[in-house]
């Protein structure tokens, strides 16, 4: 029913939205500063923004610089999978130029699309091959394809990693952390021949027992049942998911929203201030920002509630619990990886602790193929984008993934 109930509410206002932007559109060709049209205009496009969509953002990744030429870059499907696509960003490599190592960027299946982690890839890009999980929305996967939980993360993990094939090293961000730990885990114990040859752990919550964040708190604070009964939805029609059980992309970016109303409030209304002052860069900035930002991407609902439960609130991993497909993931089996951890000193979605906390599980990686990283003065965005991103974190995990590389 709430789905339903939000369907029918965005397929209401949707016609006026549309009356908006183009009215906003021709409004614009009274240039006068401060002018009545302006700020009609103005409001019109700010009201146009408000609104949350649902297809994947472009990646906008059209060329790299690799030392000092402007490489071409191009979107390649590698392998589609009903829930997952395996995206590689292609250039041609001049042959004058070092060798650039495979890396296989895990994006979180979350309420947002892989493309929030762009300037993650455009970085990497620059002395690496490059490839991401780009995860479907699960609102456009048919029920003929089955259920999604945590076990087929880790598959498509694994699945991806072969794909590529030996030599591959995994950057994991945020929430699939514990998932790209287990698929490592996994491929070490069965003496996978692709096996990746480091893993880097960036803001993940390993062990959320330690030094536990209000996110870790909320997701103690009630049952797994009331999870489920109280944020699982049906996709509604006319989608091509019609049915699935889903936590719905809407249900979380809202939750975020709230958590910050008042700052999302004031950036609404300073794209106003911008738009009718004739700032067109102040306020496109804030546009770029918010069509990421309200691209929502429906979970699994198998994936998500097993999310919760195993990773939030039981603890597996740490505890030597997790399974994949009723084996035991141990992570001491791993050996020839090279692991690095990278954690933000200001992180309020996974402190500082819980990601070094995979140094101690991989109990059998030689020590001088550990390295473990706390940036001072980030938050939780701030491990993975951002000015120390580029200039202070991304040289440690360069100079790890190059040194790792046979």
């Amino acid at each position: 029913m709430l789905y339903q109930a939000y369907q029918s509410q965005s397929d209401l206002m949707s016609p006026f939205r549309l009356l908006a932007q183009g009215s906003s559109a021709n409004l614009w060709m009274d240039n006068t500063e401060g002018s009545w049209m302006r700020k009609l205009s103005a409001s019109m496009e700010v009201f146009s923004r408000m609104r949350l969509t649902h297809s994947r953002p472009a990646y906008g990744i059209t060329s790299v610089k690799v030392g000092e030429q402007e490489l071409p870059v191009t979107e390649e499907k590698v392998l589609t999978m009903p829930f997952g696509t395996l995206l590689r960003f292609k250039k041609e490599t001049p042959a004058n130029l070092p060798h650039q190592p495979p890396v296989l960027l895990v994006a979180p299946l979350s309420g947002h699309f892989a493309t929030l982690l762009r300037e993650t890839v455009r970085t990497l890009l620059q002395d690496h091959d490059v490839y991401i999980t780009d995860w479907h929305n699960a609102r456009d996967v048919a029920l003929k394809h089955g259920p999604f939980g945590l076990d087929d993360y880790i598959d498509h993990m694994i699945r991806f990693t072969e794909t590529i094939g030996p030599g591959t090293h995994i950057v994991s961000v945020c929430q699939p952390c514990v998932a790209a730990l287990a698929a490592t885990a996994i491929m070490a114990e069965d003496d996978n021949p692709a096996q990746p040859r480091s893993l880097t752990l960036m803001a993940g919550p390993v062990d959320c027992r330690v030094n536990p964040t209000e996110v870790n708190k909320l997701a103690v604070s009630k049952p797994i049942e009331w999870f489920e009964k109280n944020l699982i939805s049906h996709v509604p029609m006319p989608h091509a998911g019609f049915m699935r059980r889903v936590y719905p992309g809407f249900v979380q970016v809202s939750a975020f929203l709230s958590m910050n109303l008042d700052r999302h409030k004031q950036s609404f209304k300073d794209m106003y201030q911008h738009l009718v002052n004739g700032d067109l860069e102040k306020a496109n900035i804030i546009k770029v920002f918010y069509d990421e930002y309200l691209a929502v991407n429906d979970l699994p609902a198998e994936f998500y509630l097993e999310t919760v439960e195993k990773v939030f609130q039981t603890y597996d991993l740490p505890l030597g619990k997790l399974t994949y497909k009723d084996r035991i993931v141990n992570p001491a089996a791993i050996r020839r990886t090279a692991l690095m951890t990278v954690e933000g000193e200001r992180d309020d979605i996974c402190a500082v602790g819980q990601t070094v906390a995979a140094q101690d599980l991989c109990s059998n990686i030689r020590p001088y193929m550990k390295t473990h990283h706390i940036q001072t003065g980030v938050g939780h965005y701030g491990v993975f984008s951002g000015k120390k991103w580029n200039q202070q974190i991304y040289p440690r995990v360069r100079e790890m993934i190059h040194a790792s590389t046979a």
